[in-house]
Protein backbone atom coordinates (compact mmCIF):
# COMPACT_ATOMS: atom_id res chain seq x y z
CA UNK A 1 0.00 0.00 0.00
CA UNK A 2 1.45 3.75 -1.00
CA UNK A 3 1.61 6.25 1.62
CA UNK A 4 -1.32 7.80 -0.27
CA UNK A 5 -3.35 4.86 -0.42
CA UNK A 6 -2.79 4.55 3.78
CA UNK A 7 -3.51 8.19 3.70
CA UNK A 8 -6.97 8.17 2.15
CA UNK A 9 -7.79 4.46 3.88
CA UNK A 10 -7.11 6.73 6.92
CA UNK A 11 -9.69 9.27 6.37
CA UNK A 12 -11.84 6.75 4.75
CA UNK A 13 -11.96 5.21 7.95
CA UNK A 14 -12.53 8.52 10.40
CA UNK A 15 -15.39 9.43 7.63
CA UNK A 16 -13.03 12.80 7.08
CA UNK A 17 -12.39 14.41 4.16
CA UNK A 18 -8.76 15.07 2.95
CA UNK A 19 -6.99 18.31 2.49
CA UNK A 20 -4.34 19.13 0.35
CA UNK A 21 -2.11 22.12 0.57
CA UNK A 22 0.20 23.41 -1.78
CA UNK A 23 3.65 25.58 -1.32
CA UNK A 24 6.36 26.62 -4.16
CA UNK A 25 9.63 24.32 -2.93
CA UNK A 26 12.01 27.29 -2.73
CA UNK A 27 9.84 30.24 -2.22
CA UNK A 28 10.85 32.83 -0.47
CA UNK A 29 14.18 30.29 0.38
CA UNK A 30 14.63 26.68 0.99
CA UNK A 31 14.85 27.42 4.30
CA UNK A 32 11.81 29.02 4.82
CA UNK A 33 10.08 26.76 2.33
CA UNK A 34 11.00 23.63 4.32
CA UNK A 35 10.10 24.96 7.45
CA UNK A 36 6.47 25.30 6.06
CA UNK A 37 6.82 22.01 5.01
CA UNK A 38 7.99 20.08 7.68
CA UNK A 39 5.09 22.27 10.24
CA UNK A 40 2.12 21.13 7.33
CA UNK A 41 1.07 18.04 8.89
CA UNK A 42 0.85 18.88 12.31
CA UNK A 43 -1.68 22.12 10.93
CA UNK A 44 -3.77 19.23 9.71
CA UNK A 45 -2.27 19.11 5.79
CA UNK A 46 -3.02 15.44 4.32
CA UNK A 47 -1.08 15.51 0.98
CA UNK A 48 1.42 17.68 -0.24
CA UNK A 49 1.88 19.35 -2.89
CA UNK A 50 5.50 20.28 -3.92
CA UNK A 51 5.69 23.28 -6.40
CA UNK A 52 8.95 22.57 -8.66
CA UNK A 53 9.45 26.39 -9.95
CA UNK A 54 9.83 26.72 -13.85
CA UNK A 55 10.24 29.96 -15.85
CA UNK A 56 7.01 29.54 -17.97
CA UNK A 57 4.26 28.44 -15.55
CA UNK A 58 1.25 28.57 -18.56
CA UNK A 59 -1.53 26.88 -15.94
CA UNK A 60 -0.56 29.25 -13.03
CA UNK A 61 -1.74 32.93 -12.19
CA UNK A 62 0.18 35.47 -10.74
CA UNK A 63 0.40 34.52 -7.16
CA UNK A 64 1.94 31.42 -7.89
CA UNK A 65 3.98 32.68 -10.85
CA UNK A 66 5.46 35.21 -8.63
CA UNK A 67 6.58 32.46 -6.21
CA UNK A 68 8.14 30.70 -9.24
CA UNK A 69 10.30 33.58 -9.89
CA UNK A 70 11.10 34.46 -6.19
CA UNK A 71 12.21 30.48 -5.80
CA UNK A 72 14.08 30.52 -9.25
CA UNK A 73 15.82 34.30 -8.36
CA UNK A 74 16.76 32.52 -4.91
CA UNK A 75 18.67 29.52 -6.43
CA UNK A 76 16.35 26.92 -6.55
CA UNK A 77 17.06 24.01 -8.63
CA UNK A 78 15.30 20.30 -9.17
CA UNK A 79 17.96 19.13 -6.89
CA UNK A 80 17.24 21.27 -4.06
CA UNK A 81 13.84 20.41 -4.26
CA UNK A 82 14.51 16.30 -4.30
CA UNK A 83 16.90 18.05 -0.95
CA UNK A 84 13.39 19.26 0.40
CA UNK A 85 12.16 16.10 -0.03
CA UNK A 86 14.88 14.44 1.66
CA UNK A 87 15.03 16.37 4.56
CA UNK A 88 11.06 16.08 5.21
CA UNK A 89 11.82 12.55 4.80
CA UNK A 90 14.06 12.40 7.32
CA UNK A 91 11.13 13.10 10.06
CA UNK A 92 8.21 12.01 8.13
CA UNK A 93 7.94 8.87 6.48
CA UNK A 94 4.22 8.54 6.31
CA UNK A 95 2.87 12.17 4.65
CA UNK A 96 2.30 11.60 1.10
CA UNK A 97 3.73 13.69 -0.67
CA UNK A 98 3.03 14.87 -4.87
CA UNK A 99 5.31 16.73 -7.25
CA UNK A 100 3.77 19.27 -8.94
CA UNK A 101 5.37 21.29 -12.05
CA UNK A 102 5.53 21.06 -15.83
CA UNK A 103 7.30 18.54 -18.11
CA UNK A 104 10.11 20.52 -19.58
CA UNK A 105 12.47 20.24 -16.36
CA UNK A 106 11.77 16.26 -16.24
CA UNK A 107 12.59 16.13 -19.90
CA UNK A 108 15.35 18.12 -19.62
CA UNK A 109 17.41 16.07 -16.81
CA UNK A 110 15.75 12.63 -18.45
CA UNK A 111 12.55 10.82 -17.28
CA UNK A 112 14.10 7.65 -16.47
CA UNK A 113 16.40 9.51 -14.02
CA UNK A 114 13.73 11.74 -12.85
CA UNK A 115 11.92 8.99 -11.18
CA UNK A 116 14.05 7.27 -9.69
CA UNK A 117 15.66 10.33 -7.89
CA UNK A 118 11.86 11.15 -7.11
CA UNK A 119 11.39 7.44 -6.01
CA UNK A 120 14.43 7.31 -4.03
CA UNK A 121 13.79 10.94 -2.27
CA UNK A 122 10.52 10.00 -1.23
CA UNK A 123 7.97 11.03 -3.70
CA UNK A 124 4.38 9.93 -3.75
CA UNK A 125 3.13 10.85 -6.94
CA UNK A 126 3.26 13.59 -9.87
CA UNK A 127 1.17 16.23 -11.22
CA UNK A 128 2.29 17.49 -14.41
CA UNK A 129 0.12 19.83 -15.89
CA UNK A 130 1.11 20.01 -19.45
CA UNK A 131 1.65 16.59 -20.40
CA UNK A 132 -1.65 15.45 -22.15
CA UNK A 133 -2.72 12.46 -21.57
CA UNK A 134 -1.97 11.09 -25.25
CA UNK A 135 1.14 11.54 -24.79
CA UNK A 136 1.05 9.26 -21.12
CA UNK A 137 3.79 7.20 -22.69
CA UNK A 138 6.51 10.17 -22.24
CA UNK A 139 6.10 9.61 -18.28
CA UNK A 140 4.69 6.58 -16.96
CA UNK A 141 4.14 7.04 -13.01
CA UNK A 142 1.14 4.83 -11.64
CA UNK A 143 -1.43 8.07 -10.54
CA UNK A 144 -2.92 7.75 -7.02
CA UNK A 145 -5.11 9.95 -6.93
CA UNK A 146 -7.55 11.97 -9.69
CA UNK A 147 -7.47 15.53 -9.03
CA UNK A 148 -10.28 17.64 -10.85
CA UNK A 149 -9.81 21.21 -11.93
CA UNK A 150 -12.63 22.53 -10.56
CA UNK A 151 -12.46 25.92 -12.71
CA UNK A 152 -11.59 26.94 -16.35
CA UNK A 153 -8.61 29.26 -16.45
CA UNK A 154 -5.77 29.37 -14.28
CA UNK A 155 -4.67 28.73 -10.40
CA UNK A 156 -5.78 31.38 -8.11
CA UNK A 157 -8.52 33.09 -10.06
CA UNK A 158 -12.52 32.86 -9.61
CA UNK A 159 -13.77 30.89 -6.45
CA UNK A 160 -15.10 27.52 -6.80
CA UNK A 161 -18.65 26.90 -5.92
CA UNK A 162 -20.00 23.49 -4.85
CA UNK A 163 -23.37 23.63 -6.68
CA UNK A 164 -21.10 24.32 -9.78
CA UNK A 165 -18.43 21.20 -8.80
CA UNK A 166 -21.02 18.63 -7.21
CA UNK A 167 -22.50 17.27 -10.52
CA UNK A 168 -18.87 16.77 -11.95
CA UNK A 169 -17.01 15.30 -9.30
CA UNK A 170 -20.53 12.71 -9.18
CA UNK A 171 -19.49 12.26 -13.21
CA UNK A 172 -15.89 11.37 -12.49
CA UNK A 173 -16.71 9.39 -9.23
CA UNK A 174 -19.08 7.06 -11.46
CA UNK A 175 -16.47 6.22 -13.59
CA UNK A 176 -13.31 5.89 -10.70
CA UNK A 177 -13.27 4.52 -7.25
CA UNK A 178 -9.93 6.67 -7.20
CA UNK A 179 -11.03 9.57 -4.73
CA UNK A 180 -11.69 12.83 -6.02
CA UNK A 181 -9.85 16.10 -5.11
CA UNK A 182 -10.69 19.65 -5.84
CA UNK A 183 -8.41 22.43 -6.41
CA UNK A 184 -8.94 25.91 -7.64
CA UNK A 185 -9.90 28.98 -5.86
CA UNK A 186 -10.54 27.67 -2.64
CA UNK A 187 -8.88 30.76 -0.34
CA UNK A 188 -11.00 30.29 2.67
CA UNK A 189 -11.95 27.83 5.71
CA UNK A 190 -15.74 28.44 4.88
CA UNK A 191 -15.21 27.51 0.79
CA UNK A 192 -12.65 24.32 2.05
CA UNK A 193 -15.64 23.15 3.70
CA UNK A 194 -18.06 23.15 1.16
CA UNK A 195 -16.06 22.24 -1.97
CA UNK A 196 -14.86 19.21 0.63
CA UNK A 197 -18.10 18.48 0.97
CA UNK A 198 -19.13 17.21 -2.48
CA UNK A 199 -16.07 15.51 -3.27
CA UNK A 200 -13.32 13.73 -1.35
CA UNK A 201 -11.66 16.71 -0.29
CA UNK A 202 -10.09 19.78 -1.28
CA UNK A 203 -6.28 21.53 -2.20
CA UNK A 204 -5.55 24.88 -1.31
CA UNK A 205 -2.75 26.32 -3.00
CA UNK A 206 -2.53 30.08 -3.79
CA UNK A 207 -4.06 31.36 -0.55
CA UNK A 208 -1.07 29.99 1.38
CA UNK A 209 1.57 30.90 -0.93
CA UNK A 210 0.14 34.74 -1.15
CA UNK A 211 0.61 34.39 2.88
CA UNK A 212 4.06 33.24 2.01
CA UNK A 213 4.57 36.04 -0.54
CA UNK A 214 3.73 38.47 2.14
CA UNK A 215 6.48 37.41 4.27
CA UNK A 216 4.36 36.67 7.25
CA UNK A 217 6.52 34.18 9.69
CA UNK A 218 6.07 30.66 9.40
CA UNK A 219 3.86 30.49 12.21
CA UNK A 220 1.23 32.48 10.64
CA UNK A 221 1.30 30.97 7.47
CA UNK A 222 0.87 27.38 9.38
CA UNK A 223 -1.90 28.99 11.50
CA UNK A 224 -3.73 29.70 8.53
CA UNK A 225 -3.17 26.57 7.14
CA UNK A 226 -4.42 25.06 10.48
CA UNK A 227 -7.68 27.24 9.91
CA UNK A 228 -8.26 25.90 5.98
CA UNK A 229 -7.60 22.18 7.47
CA UNK A 230 -10.44 22.62 10.03
CA UNK A 231 -12.57 23.96 7.44
CA UNK A 232 -11.62 20.74 5.11
CA UNK A 233 -12.14 18.62 7.54
CA UNK A 234 -15.49 19.56 8.70
CA UNK A 235 -16.77 18.55 5.90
Amino acid sequence: MTRIDAKFAALKAEGKKAFVAYIMGGDPDMETSLAVMKGMPAAGVDVIELGMPFTDPMADGPTIQLAGQRALDGGMTMDKVLDMVRAFRADDATTPIVLMGYYNPIYARGVDRFLAEATRAGIDGLIVVDLPPEEDEELCLPAQAAYYVSITGITGAAAAQSGDVAPEVARIKAATDLPVIVGFGISTPENARAIASVADGCVVGSAIVKEIGEGKPVAEILARVAALAAGAHAA
